[in-house]
This record gives structure tokens, sequence and C-alpha cells, in this order.
């Protein structure tokens, strides 16, 4: 690397920076936190000695020009060169890619990426959601202080990006289109349909009407719970699925027989 060409031209694989940062847990020197957790966090390290950093506990930065090791701050305090365009004291956080419009939110406690004109933060869901879901998303309380119900990631402060379910519930947005590549459109959660789903329940509606059951299983009747609407109806058996009478959704299952039954003596 040219001796000259400046501290942006430093960092790792997650971000472009100006200095390194000493990890007060272990007392070692890494590109960034996540450079930390990957490698202290990792199933090649012992499960006794695995560890995470928190952002908020980095206390010191190494310069990546001239190599001084002080306390966390914007400029070097020996060279003057500007560890990160982006700075953010609350977070102890630096990035020179300025083009990701970062913002802290101090909702969340963090920085996020996007703009801050581009987001809202949701007090009950304690997370920032676009303004275009401002009064269509549905609440659901820490909606993303929980891991990723498919990789087990805890979603908050991820960089992958994240996608906001029907339900409410949330999910990595690679993890979703894996599902959606294995057939699966329920939510992992509730089991709740995770996208608008019409167009498939007419194409069922077709399949079912072209496919009639024999004789001998016309008039079998079976209980069936849907997983969008959570109503339980008795309905003719079929083969292929069994739609929901109150909704039209065939995300359903079937079930021993009719709730209200165990009342009853």
């Amino acid at each position: 690397m040219d001796g000259d060409a400046g501290p942006e031209q430093h960092g790792c694989v997650h971000y472009r920076r100006g200095c390194k940062i000493r990890a007060p847990c272990c007392g070692e020197v890494f590109g960034c936190r996540h450079c930390h957790n990957e490698a202290k966090d990792s199933l090649e390290v012992s499960v006794h000695d695995r560890h995470v950093l928190p952002r908020h506990d980095i206390k010191l930065v190494i310069c990546s020009l001239c190599n001084k090791e002080q306390d966390v701050q914007q400029d070097c305090a020996n060279c003057g060169a500007c560890l990160g365009k982006y700075f953010c004291a609350k977070c102890n956080f630096f990035d020179d890619d300025v083009s990701k419009n970062q913002f802290h939110c101090d909702g969340c406690g963090i920085c996020r990426t996007g703009g801050a004109e581009n987001f809202y933060h949701c007090g009950r869901c304690g997370c920032c959601y676009t303004t275009t879901l401002k009064d269509s998303h549905r609440c659901v309380d820490g909606a993303m202080h929980h891991n990723c119900p498919v990789c087990m990631e805890y979603l908050f402060d991820s960089m992958k990006a994240i996608s906001v379910l029907h339900c409410g519930h949330t999910i990595h947005l690679e993890c979703l289109y894996e599902m959606r590549a294995h057939q699966q459109f329920s939510c992992p959660v509730c089991l709740r349909s995770a996208c608008n789903m019409s167009d498939i329940w007419q194409k069922l509606d077709q399949q079912v009407a072209a496919s009639p059951m024999p004789a001998i299983y016309q008039k079998k009747m079976v209980w069936i719970l849907c997983n969008d609407c959570g109503v339980t109806s008795n309905v003719q058996f079929h083969i292929l699925a069994h739609k929901c009478p109150g909704c039209s959704s065939y995300n359903t299952r079937q079930t021993r027989g009719d709730p209200a039954a165990c009342s009853r003596v």
C-alpha cells in the first residue's frame, strides 16, 4: 500500500476507516468490533472463551497512519488524521463511507444507515422502520430484539438487510429469499403467510376444482385450523389442501376435532 495514500485507504472487510480498535475484554487489536466478534465468538473458539464486544465498551483506538493509541475521538491526537468522516461519539463508531447516510437513532441507541429523514422509530417495536411503513406496519413488541428465526443471528444490530413480514415479525432478507426458494411461505415464528398469497390461493382453487375426490371421500369432513386468521372450521376433506371458509386462505393445518367439544360433557 502507498504510504502517502492516507487513512481513508485503511480499514477492514466491514468498514473503510482510519483506525483500529483495542478490545477492552481481551486486550487485542482488531479492525472493528465485528472483526473481534467473528474471531472471538466462532465455533473454533472454546465455548468457555467465546465473547462479544459491545460497541459502547470501546475506549481506545489506534490511528492507522501513525499507530498512535488514544481515547476514542474523530481526529488523531498525534498526526491529526481523520479517523472516520462519519463519527458517532455515542457508539464509538467510525466510517469513511458517508454514502451510506449514517445517522444515530437515540431510540435504538445505535447508528443506522439510509438517512434519518427516511426512517422513524417505533417505540412499541423498539426499532426503526422506513417512513413508508409508518402507518401500515403491524406493531410487535421488541420486533428486532431477537434472533433471526432462520439463521439465529441477533437482528437488532445485524449488518444484513432485514425484512418485516405481514405479521410484524422480522427476518433477514436473504433468509426470506432462501425460504421462498424452498417453497416455504409462512412466518417461521407464527406460521402466518409471510406475503400476499392471493395468486397462489387462486391457483389452488383451480387445482382442487380439477381434482374431485373419489366417492368414498366426498362426504368425509375434517377439522382445520387457519394459520392466517386463527379460526377453526369443519370442511370437506381433500388430498391437496383445505381452504379456510373465513379468510379463503389455504395456509391451514388439520386438527383432531372441534375445540369447543372440550367443554361439552
